[in-house]
């Protein structure tokens, strides 16, 4: 192996390690449970804002004495005990709060949550999200304030429903017969059209639902003390985005899903006017690192890895993570929801919580973080 190439993997290797083993440090495990004291509200909130399709809206079952259900593995499997407190009852952090918004489109703000985490948010009859064991990993983490808002609704696809302002028009010709379609861009309708015909709008353009999303939360954030008793002043702090089913189904949108999501993550933050928040997204479940089974999951979820390669994007170090979802999964697939299974939105929502904590963990964490980045741009270099 040439000298040079060896001395920046050992390089990059050992800033690896460093940051693990700091970022690590932080969070003990098992997560105790809330002190049940409230954040300190001297400093502004730190707002997260959480989007995707039905996965991230939540579908995971809280009650029932059967296997898959919250319940269960907390009372009998003995899982997640930071979610329940020594008398058996849920725990509720009053250090973090918890907005549901949704729309479709440009239809008007449903208002579905507006309170203190715990699970269920009060309803035993609710469906759980990614959204509860992050709320606690980043309640623990931090003394601020914390205000989660998850602002989606299911069946949407990058690609279209949620492609974000910016994104132009592609041509994508069509293996199986050769037709030759160009793809709508940011604000253009319909989806497709075949290339050189004049295409004929339709009532939903592209990017229609992320407008409506980002609407949302800034409708939120508009109303501060609404959403968090108290609160005078808020930072974005990050975004959290679990999606990808939809494209699955359509080849032209699994193969620009890459440069799809790059876009999302620099425009959201353009958006919101948080140049510096972090960005962490899951990958489906179902599908399998190396695996070629099905070509459209294998382009999404390498476009998802993609986006944290230091040596690809060495811009996103420090700052975008990615949780590889399949060993978290307990099976089924997106399509399904995972089954109901609440144990995978609590798996994958830990390990979002715990990928966005190692990236807002203050120094030396983040030196490492740009040694990081700095080797494997250098080793991009040296190519």
């Amino acid at each position: 192996m040439d000298k040079n190439l060896l001395v920046g993997f050992a390089v990059f290797t050992l800033s690896v390690l460093a940051f693990s083993a700091v970022a690590d440090a932080v969070i003990p495990d098992p997560l105790p449970d809330p002190d049940g004291k409230p954040a300190d509200m001297t400093k502004p909130v730190q707002v997260y804002i959480l989007m995707g399709q039905s996965n991230m809206l939540g579908m995971g079952t809280i009650v029932g004495t059967t296997d898959g259900t919250l319940e269960y593995a907390v009372k009998t499997k003995n899982k997640y005990p930071y979610l329940v407190d020594g008398a058996g009852n849920w725990t509720v952090r009053q250090d973090v709060r918890y907005a549901r918004v949704m729309s479709s489109g440009t239809g008007a703000m449903s208002l579905y949550n507006n309170q203190w985490l715990t699970t269920g948010c009060g309803n035993t009859a609710a469906k759980i999200g990614v959204e509860l064991a992050i709320g606690h990993y980043l309640g623990y983490a931090t003394d601020a304030p914390v205000l989660l808002i998850k602002s989606c609704i299911g069946n949407r696809s990058l690609g279209w429903d949620l492609l974000p302002p910016g994104s132009p028009q592609f041509q994508w010709t069509d293996p199986s017969t050769g037709t030759n379609w160009t793809y709508a861009g940011y604000g253009d309708s319909p989806s497709r059209w075949e290339t050189g015909t004049t295409p004929v709008p339709i009532s939903w353009t592209a990017g229609i639902q992320y407008d409506g999303d980002t609407r949302n939360a800034k409708t939120v954030l508009a109303n501060l003390a609404t959403y968090y008793p108290g609160a005078t002043a808020y930072e974005i702090a990050g975004f959290f985005f679990w999606q990808g089913d939809k494209d699955r189904y359509d080849a032209a949108h699994a193969g620009r899903y890459e440069q799809n999501l790059v876009q999302l993550i620099e425009q959201l933050r353009k958006d919101f006017n948080a140049p510096d928040a972090k960005f962490v997204c899951a990958t489906l479940g179902q599908t399998v690192l190396g695996d070629t089974s099905n070509m459209n999951e294998k382009m999404i979820l390498d476009a998802q890895l993609a986006v944290s390669d230091p040596a690809k994007y060495p811009q996103f170090v420090g700052n975008v993570a990615t949780v590889y979802s399949n060993p978290l999964s307990m099976g089924g697939a997106s399509n399904g929801h995972y089954n109901g299974n609440a144990e995978t939105y609590m798996n994958v929502g830990e390990a979002m919580g715990k990928a966005m904590v190692n990236l807002i963990i203050p120094e030396p964490a983040s030196l490492a973080l740009v040694a990081v980045g700095l080797a494997g741009l250098w080793l991009k270099r040296r190519r």
